[in-house]
């Protein structure tokens, strides 16, 4: 019996000192927890509560060589409600007071606000939507709304703020202007002006702190960022809107004249290599028109017969023939090996010059004209073609820019019919900004520049870099050679043999080539046959000032196809409105003192801005970009809407700066 009672006594003692080691481990975990390891713990907790979001800052605006808008940033405001942190006597004195001003201003009743609100109070929702996609001036009014203007904690108000890019041209423009976009695993899309110039537009992100809430909703905590967002630099293009307007509508009405499929105009300043339009329109399902892909960059293909001038140029700076030089056309056929090279013309030409040849744009002359004397040494032209450049990309900001297309003897695709099919635009591959780089360094005395989307990089009214123009080939042929294709590029519209003489207009001067080239060629079913009609050129042909292609894809045969019919009457129109808009003889009569007038009305503004730093002044009649520089001068936040010359102002002149934070401005 004593065994048995001091066995289960040994028994308990090993129960009871069990227990206290279990209990020394528990407090020793527990102290190590809260003292060694707490802080980790805490981190932890607070990582599954609250949460640094990153902020995105407003891009920069991207404007035309004007001071019109192309792309602004644009905040958008959306109001919740914090149920929970509103004590109950706050929210029943305020509620319909808060309810009436959300409908006043939203226009609802203001029975669905008090409803939402109630509802909101009811479920302890911390995160109830109230109302979005609100500008600013309607985000500062809420502000001040009863209830609401208690703050975030007493009134429950959540502000939360994105922004959104807007077009003010809406689809004009729009695969020019371009996007930068991001996905959710970082990869980056670029495109167009928005793309080549992200680097100065996209600013620098901010932080924000917020704290989770019922399922999974994050609510900001306080009102102000951990870091706080820089916005972007501004960027001027070279884009002149109005030009940009005539030529989108111009080839608009071409596409939808022949039912093509897609085209693209570029016109271009002759001596600064600066792009003032740039428009693609590619045609949907149901045969309407929008900015689809950027052919002009991008899409590079057969230039057919405007590439005459390349071989021409070529042949010219060899001496392997003069202007004066005498080809047999042959009827307008011309057998090499198993391929016949075709004039347009039934019969052909006879024998004519080679000048006479480029006017006309026969196919059999220039490819006896290039064959014939490059046969032994095919290397000898392509060397010269690509001594001009012709080889090369021109090196853009923008991406997805079209590799030209130059072959060398012995590459693959190379053939005994290479150099006659090269001669008249075929088995070669350039963009239509490619095409045109080369007229323009024609026009240009032969200067090649490459061309130029951007003018200067703003931040404010700071100029933070500027670009000049860009000389790829100071002379990419003699001057001699120069002035020959000059002429003939005239000849091609005055004369009555030429090519592009329906274009002849007798008060205006234009210069130029016409271009039809066969597309899906290969095979022998022609009603899968289509063409590139194309027209390129400068004006005026005797002091050019601007350089311009015109390229529609595939136009409805039944309709026409030929380059002096589909492509040639939108490079007319385009020169001629521009023209009328920039009459030569009257720009230092009438524009010199126009420009003085705006110049001293706008040091005028600039200097009462800057003596009155109390006041607002009267901004309306002024350009955008005046105005925006005056006001971000005067330390105010400015949104733009519109583009052009002030209309009407937010705040009203006289108004006293230190209650205005913001202003917004509508351009007309």
């Amino acid at each position: 019996m004593a065994f048995s009672s001091k066995h289960i006594l040994t028994r308990l003692y090993l129960v009871a000192g069990g227990l206290f080691v279990f209990g020394g481990l528990v407090l020793f975990k527990l102290v190590s927890i809260q003292m060694v390891q707490g802080d980790k713990y805490k981190e932890l907790a607070l990582q599954r509560t609250e949460k640094m979001f990153t902020i995105p800052p407003n891009r920069g605006n991207l404007y035309s060589d004007d001071g019109s808008l192309l792309a602004t940033s644009v905040s958008k405001y959306a109001i919740r409600f914090d149920a929970v942190t509103v004590k109950d006597e706050d929210f029943q004195r305020h509620a319909g007071p808060l309810a009436a001003k959300l409908g006043a201003l939203l226009n609802k009743p203001a029975s669905h606000f008090e409803r939402l609100l109630r509802k909101a109070k009811v479920n302890k929702n911390r995160y109830a939507l109230i109302a979005r996609n609100l500008d600013y001036s309607q985000y500062m009014s809420i502000k001040e709304f009863p209830l609401f203007n208690m703050g975030p904690y007493r009134g429950g108000l959540i502000v939360d703020q994105k922004t959104v890019r807007e077009h003010p041209l809406g689809k004009i423009a729009e695969r020019s202007v371009g996007y930068e976009r991001f996905d959710e695993n970082g990869y980056v899309t670029r495109v167009g002006l928005e793309g080549a110039f992200g680097e100065y537009l996209r600013g620098k992100e901010g932080k924000r702190l917020k704290q989770k809430i019922a399922k999974g909703q994050w609510k900001p905590i306080g009102l102000d960022n951990i870091i706080e967002p820089q916005d972007g630099y501004d960027v001027i293009s070279t884009i002149d809107i109005n030009i940009q307007d005539i030529a989108h509508h111009a080839l608009l009405r071409q596409l939808e004249k022949y039912k093509a499929d897609h085209g693209s105009v570029i016109v271009m300043e002759t001596h600064t290599g600066e792009i003032k339009a740039i428009s693609n329109l590619g045609r949907t399902a149901d045969d309407k028109y929008y900015e689809r892909l950027n052919y002009a960059v991008g899409e590079s293909h057969e230039p057919g017969s405007t590439f005459k001038l390349m071989s021409l140029v070529a042949a010219l700076e060899d001496k392997v023939v003069d202007t004066s030089s005498i080809i047999d056309t042959e009827k307008g056929r011309w057998r090499l090996y198993d391929r016949i090279v075709r004039d347009s013309k039934h019969g052909g030409y006879g024998k004519i010059s080679v000048a006479e040849a480029f006017e006309v744009s026969s196919n059999t002359a220039f490819a006896k004209m290039i064959h014939n004397n490059y046969k032994n040494n095919p290397q000898a032209f392509v060397n010269r073609l690509m001594q001009m450049e012709l080889h090369k990309d021109l090196g853009l900001p923008i991406k997805g820019e079209g590799v030209p297309v130059i072959r060398n003897p012995g590459d693959k695709g190379w053939s005994g019919i290479s150099l006659a099919w090269m001669s008249h635009g075929y088995e070669v591959a350039m963009t239509p900004l490619q095409i045109l780089a080369f007229y323009n360094a024609i026009a240009n005395d032969g200067e090649l520049l490459r061309p130029r989307l951007i003018k200067e990089v703003k931040e404010w009214n700071n100029t933070i870099q500027e670009f000049d123009k860009e000389v790829i080939n100071p002379a990419i042929c003699s001057k001699e050679t120069v002035r020959k294709v000059q002429q003939l590029l005239k000849n091609v519209v005055e004369k009555e043999h030429g090519t592009g003489h329906k274009l002849y207009a007798e008060d205006f001067s234009m210069a130029g080539k016409t271009g039809t080239a066969q597309k899906n060629y290969v095979g022998k079913d022609p009603d899968k046959l289509r063409y590139i009609s194309t027209f390129a050129g400068y004006f005026p042909a005797d002091d050019p000032k601007y350089s311009c292609i015109v390229v529609i894809h595939e136009p409805d045969k039944s309709v026409g196809y030929y380059g002096a019919d589909v492509s040639g009457p939108v490079f007319k129109s385009i020169a001629q409105k521009i023209y009328s808009n920039n009459p030569l003889v009257d720009e230092v009569a009438n524009l010199e003192p126009y420009n003085e007038a705006l110049e001293q009305a706008y040091e005028s503004y600039y200097q009462e801005a800057q003596k009155e730093l109390t006041i607002m002044p009267n901004l309306k009649g002024m350009s955008g970009m005046d105005a925006i520089s005056i006001l971000e001068n005067l330390g105010l936040q400015v949104e733009v809407k519109g583009n052009g010359k002030v209309k009407k102002q937010s705040v009203s002149q006289g108004t006293r700066l230190n209650q205005v934070s913001k202003i917004v401005l509508e351009l007309s």
